[in-house]
């Protein structure tokens, strides 16, 4: 995989994929984590003359203008982050592509950025249709001279500004995109032992690949968050009206036989926190993982199962986490969440948060970044690495 030393970038200008897929709650940014991620490649490119028009999207407005998708608020943090403008088109087209934008590219000066809107409103970004992406990779393309490929968090979809896009120009990876693989590596070949994984999050179907392919080179698998009921109703427990995943019961019983067999330590909750309800004003329950009431929800792991959880964690070398442990949105339901960020604080060897819910629940819960060996920026391209699935986006950056 090329990198930024390998290109030379003064006076060219270059488009540039980042992920900056940021939270939004009424329109402001609750966690600027992957736009602080994009700065030492924006910054590096900046200082050696280059002139930036950058890519990204934001949420999943299939194809179509969603106003309340905009990376309007993204231009303007992006701006305070820098120090200095950001260039920006809003408009109710789009303005992904066209005269405006390739006028705006055009006159560019060196150290100058341009960011455009969500690429995603563009149906041709994220088409199945070759033809169609490679289209509006071209058109995109006709804006710079060169490529860098930095939106980590997007390297598994065969999306145009990800696979199709570098195809067409000198590409090299971004500082992110090269150090989140690094940390992967390390995850995935020779990893110092005890090597434990906590996995959380709402749905087993999201982790089933990931999970299965872990339990052949791990030594401690702990489960978590709302995927753990459909552990619980595997084992012949009442899970109340928690959430499960019928259909994969069965798959589940194998998976613990799988970790049976093959010696690894698998950690299930031994006690919940329930409430009737789904709500941040829902009172608290704790019941035995399997007393849980028939007319209760699980939204936490017990005080218990997250001491054992720390436990286990801190007796390891590398940790890989991914997934919160309860609702941890709600304060009466966050404490699992939060024991298990603060267990991989304790880490000797390297803790990797896995990206997504499980960086915002970092920093929402008081934790800074810099308290724990690496925070990706993808959760679903971290899982899909860690499954031994070959990333598009990496792919393309390799060719």
């Amino acid at each position: 995989m090329s990198d930024l030393a390998s290109l030379d970038v003064v006076g060219k200008r270059i488009f540039l994929r980042c992920d900056l897929n940021v939270p939004l709650k009424d329109g402001a940014i609750t966690d600027d984590g992957r736009i602080r991620a994009s700065l030492p490649t924006i910054s590096s490119l900046l200082e050696r003359g280059a002139s930036l028009v950058i890519g990204a999207h934001l949420g999943r407005p299939k194809g179509e203008v969603k106003p309340e998708l905009s990376l309007a608020p993204v231009a303007k943090r992006l701006s305070e982050l820098l120090s200095k403008p950001v260039k920006f088109l809003p408009g109710t087209d789009g303005n992904v592509t066209g005269e405006n934008v390739a006028q705006a590219s055009a006159d560019l000066k060196p150290g100058e950025v341009l960011l455009l809107e969500n690429l995603r409103f563009s149906p041709d970004e994220t088409s199945k249709d070759e033809s169609a992406r490679q289209a509006f990779a071209q058109e995109l393309a006709s804006y710079v001279d060169l490529y860098v490929g930095d939106g980590f968090g997007a390297v598994h979809r065969a999306h145009a500004s990800v696979v199709d896009l570098p195809a067409l120009l000198p590409h090299a990876a971004g500082f992110l995109v090269s150090a989140e693989v690094e940390v992967l590596k390390k995850l995935t070949h020779n990893p110092e032992r005890p090597y434990g994984v906590v996995l959380g999050g709402a749905k087993v179907s999201d982790k089933i690949g990931v999970i299965s392919n872990l339990l052949g080179k791990v030594d401690v698998m702990a489960i978590g968050g709302g995927m753990v009921f459909t552990f619980l109703a595997a084992q012949g427990n009442e899970i109340g009206k928690s959430l499960v995943e019928v259909d994969l019961i069965e798959k589940v019983k194998e998976l613990i036989s799988q970790a049976r067999e093959q010696g690894v330590q698998l950690i299930l909750p031994t006690d919940i926190l329930v409430a009737k309800e789904f709500s941040a004003d829902a009172a608290p329950t704790l019941v035995a993982s399997n007393e849980i009431p028939a007319d209760q929800i699980g939204l936490d792991i017990g005080p218990d199962s997250a001491a054992a959880f720390a436990s286990a964690i801190k007796g390891c070398k590398t940790v890989f986490w991914n997934g919160p442990m309860g609702v941890f949105e709600f304060p009466a339901f966050a404490n699992g969440t939060k024991v298990v960020a603060e267990s991989l604080t304790h880490v000797s060897g390297i803790s990797v948060v896995g990206g997504g819910d499980s960086a915002a629940a970092v920093r929402a819960l008081g934790f800074k970044d810099s308290q724990f060996g690496y925070i990706s920026t993808g959760g679903g391209a971290s899982l899909e690495y860690l499954e031994g699935k070959e990333l598009p986006g990496l792919h393309a950056l390799d060719l």
